[in-house]
């Protein structure tokens, strides 16, 4: 059993974030007219005119996708994730109108919270699928093949497909709605980001001083994080440098400022921002 877990654990995570993705279709993005980008949008463009259900157009949107994908990108092991992603969307999104409880015309007719919420409610459930190292298909397909074999970045893929769908929304939807589905694009996607990433963000510092001992100590005793000595020239002046490098939570910033400019004024210091820290001290890897 301990084998096959991590597989399991997977394919579970894909079937509830496929699952919570159908939700958002359903209850905020189908009844206040925002496309929702890639064949998902596409779908819904097509319902609109044909009445045909968009689970079903989701499905077959995703085939001749999914055969280029198998085709350019192989792996056989991400491809069975992806056709179950693909498929378990495509039911749950037709599936949830065979419940009589459930709210066919949504919940609220204010397209701002249909945006938002739905932006909210759909990124989680896209960054559960990309836990679970799947995709969601469609426009994730054919991101993975231009940026593989044409050098597009993944962002200007993605930003090709929703463009192209979200002017067509603009035509049959109105304008209005076509913009409240750029903010539903740009929301998710920060919501996908914090649900892979999580929301922990640390801070990295680079240290250029000329009492790196006094500074690593400091740092070591009072903070008790670890810290990594780098050998640098000095561009301008040609002399030998110590670079000091530490990652430390937010509310550690000021403390290791005051510990710079304690042991040295003249420092030179830049804090940045990292996503995540794994590792001792911060969280443990996970697969």
């Amino acid at each position: 059993m301990k084998k096959y877990w991590p597989t399991l654990r997977d394919f579970s995570l894909i079937l509830f974030g496929t699952l919570v993705q159908a939700i958002a279709l359903r209850i905020f993005f189908v009844p206040a007219n925002l496309a929702s980008g890639g064949v998902s949008g596409i779908s819904q463009l097509i319902n609109y005119f044909t009445g045909w259900p968009i689970g079903m157009m989701v499905f077959i949107g995703n085939v001749p996708l999914f055969l280029l994908g198998w085709r350019f990108l192989g792996g056989r092991s991400f491809m069975m994730r992806t056709a179950f992603a693909i498929a378990t969307y495509s039911f749950f999104a037709d599936a949830l109108l065979w419940l009589p409880f459930f709210p066919k015309n949504g919940i609220t007719d204010d397209i701002v919270l249909n945006s938002l919420y739905g932006a909210v409610v759909a990124g989680f459930g896209y960054g559960l699928v990309y836990r679970g190292r799947g995709t969601s298909g469609g426009s994730d397909i054919l991101a993975r093949i231009l940026n593989h074999y044409r050098g597009v970045s993944m962002t200007q893929s993605y930003l090709m497909t929703d463009t192209v769908v979200i002017v067509g929304a603009g035509f049959i939807f109105g304008w209005k709605e076509a913009l409240y589905a750029v903010i539903t694009l740009y929301v998710s996607g920060l919501v996908v980001d914090t649900t892979m990433e999580g929301g922990g963000t640390v801070r990295t510092a680079l240290i250029i001083t000329s009492q790196a001992d006094a500074v690593a100590a400091k740092i070591l005793q009072d903070m008790e994080r670890g810290v990594t000595r780098l050998n640098a020239t000095g561009a301008y002046t040609g002399e030998q440098r110590t670079v000091l490098y530490c990652v430390v939570s937010r509310s550690e910033v000021q403390l290791l400022k005051d510990i710079v400019h304690d042991a040295d004024d003249r420092a030179f210091m830049v804090v940045g921002a990292a996503h995540e820290a794994l590792g001792e001290g911060f969280q443990p890897f996970r697969r």
